[in-house]
């Protein structure tokens, strides 16, 4: 069976060894203990990021009325998703055995202070992770301003069009916006008319958040300043996020709707890791270690590494592929793959001499 990708075609079997590997090689990461909490970790975590936060806004109080106000914004919105990774490693199981201390610490990380819905992200991010780069099936590849897909490509017109010629050149500044609409689409979540689980606390929590946030800035900075600090903060937030989640799948093999695979091969051909120490590992939240993310969404992320060895030498025996690249390379890979999808949104009849034509 082969699967038809964007760019490339990737021979996907299903012999019995394969299929039934999965459960080989969740017995040997779990009695090596990879499974197990580490909570130790994440409470320093949270102490430390709790202190950055705390620090961020001495800065702000001791700087006043100055433009300099614009690097603690840059500061807050690296804090700001440092934070949302813990919230998403919380909707994982990651950091307590139970599943409400899971939730609530994730929700109050997600909407009281990064301002974030957290039962739009788990709808969003369970589907992604149920079908990673599956058209039809994971919401992560859907038609926004980006396409990910030559067919949603080929659909754009007017403005919207001359972005997605050019969406790998334009994807960093585009980044920019995207802390927007993380906020515009979680919000879009609470008000829509179907159920929502927690929607009145997050509600709530998302008020008190902005409430509080809004009022310190316009109450001690000017309206200009103030605007402008919203703006660097959500941009440095906007780029991070985006920078931090692209990677992971953009440019990897897209699945075809209908397509028959199993659960190992469609999480390991689908992902790519970021090659790299410890580092990279907390820069990106663990989800330079995509793989693994994938394959034990609850593995909290001091484990991800030593899982990597172990999962990289098991698609070894099995003959399955294995990404893994520098950081440079990933987004190289992106970049390439966003144009060349976009070419499909190009006019063939778009040359001088036709054009010239046309207006005849």
């Amino acid at each position: 069976m082969s699967t038809t990708t964007s760019g490339r075609a990737v021979r996907v079997s299903k012999p019995n060894d394969i299929v039934a590997s999965y459960s080989v090689l969740l017995k040997q990461v779990r009695s090596e203990g990879l499974l197990t909490r580490r909570r130790g970790f994440y409470i320093s975590l949270f102490i430390l990021l709790t202190l950055a936060l705390g620090a961020a806004w001495t800065g702000f109080a001791l700087l006043g009325d100055t433009w300099f106000q614009l690097l603690i914004a840059g500061v807050l919105g690296i804090i700001f998703t440092q934070i949302a990774f813990l919230a998403h490693e919380a909707s994982h199981r990651q950091i307590f055995k139970s599943r409400g201390a899971n939730d609530w610490s994730g929700r109050v990380l997600a909407a009281g202070v990064v301002g974030i819905s957290y039962a739009w992200w788990m709808d969003k991010h369970t589907r992604h992770h149920n079908d990673p780069n599956v058209v039809g099936k994971d919401p992560d590849i859907e038609l926004d301003t980006i396409s990910f897909i030559e067919e949603d490509a080929a659909k754009a017109k007017g403005v919207l069009a001359w972005i997605t010629r050019r969406q790998g050149y334009l994807f960093f500044p585009l980044l920019t916006l995207e802390g927007f609409n993380l906020h515009g689409r979680s919000m879009q979540t609470l008000f829509q008319r179907s159920p929502v689980k927690g929607r009145w606390v997050e509600l709530a929590l998302i008020g008190l958040r902005f409430g509080a946030y809004f009022g310190v800035l316009f109450w001690f900075l000017p309206v200009g300043m103030a605007f402008a600090f919203i703006g660097v903060q959500m941009a440095v937030f906007g780029v991070y996020m985006g920078a931090s989640f692209a990677p992971n799948h953009k440019g990897m093999p897209i699945i075809p709707r209908g397509s028959k695979l199993d659960f190992f091969q469609k999480q390991v051909l689908t992902a790519r890791n970021i090659r790299g120490g410890s580092f990279i590992n907390n820069f990106f939240g663990g989800l330079n270690y995509q793989v693994e993310h994938h394959l034990f969404p609850d593995m909290p992320r001091p484990h991800l590494r030593k899982a990597s060895a172990i999962v990289r030498e098991h698609c070894a025996r099995l003959k399955v592929p294995y990404t893994e690249v520098g950081v440079a390379a990933s987004y190289a890979s992106v970049v390439s793959y966003l144009n060349r999808v976009g070419l499909a949104a190009r006019d063939p009849f778009d040359c001088p001499m036709v054009n010239r034509y046309r207006r005849q």
